[in-house]
């Protein structure tokens, strides 16, 4: 792969809205490059500037100009492909206001993939794994537009903290308890 290749393949992905790219994506766009070569390839791109390693096998197009503010979203859902994951705890509480604190450079979320911590230049993305079923995180969660991750409901995120032994000394129960009437209506 050459600077040029790759540049012109990351500008096409840029204009479709992607920027975040696992390996095996980088993979499947230079199918002959075997696989020592691949990477020294990455490591000489990274070294240039070209790409940004922020995990393991996942890459980010620094000069990608479709990078929005749900960048770490994006990382945690390419971090457990083909997983149900999506942002609770501490995390949404706080955009919620149901909480007292406000996690700065942390993204909690659940996932039906493995626990895990990463750290990145976008922030620390905390992974918790749940053996909720599918239908149940669906139900549970919300889908808003324009945001790669689903999202708890605020007792949802509750209950994911309560259930994995989590501080809820800080939530602010008048939030909580505003929802659970609004439920209940």
């Amino acid at each position: 792969m050459t600077k040029i290749e790759l540049i012109r393949k990351l500008s096409d992905l840029d204009r479709r809205g992607i920027h975040v790219l696992a390996k095996r994506d980088i993979e499947k766009m230079f199918p002959d490059e075997g696989e020592k070569a691949l990477e020294k390839s990455l490591q000489r791109m990274v070294a240039d500037g070209i790409l940004q390693r922020v995990a393991k096998g996942l890459y980010v197009n620094p000069s990608a100009t479709s990078k929005n503010r749900w960048i770490a979203e994006e990382i945690a859902k390419a971090l457990r492909p083909g997983c149900i994951t999506y942002v609770s705890l501490e995390s949404i509480l706080s955009e919620y206001g149901a909480i007292s604190q406000i996690p700065i450079d942390r993204l909690t979320v659940m996932t039906t993939g493995r626990s895990g911590v990463h750290k990145t230049p976008f922030g620390t993305i905390e992974l918790t794994h749940t053996k909720r079923p599918r239908s149940e995180i669906l139900g549970r969660t919300l889908e808003p537009k324009g945001r790669p991750l689903r999202i708890a409901t605020r007792l949802a995120a509750v209950s994911d903290l309560l259930r994995v032994g989590r501080n809820v000394n800080m939530i602010i129960q008048e939030e909580i308890d505003e929802e659970s009437e609004g439920e209940s209506a």
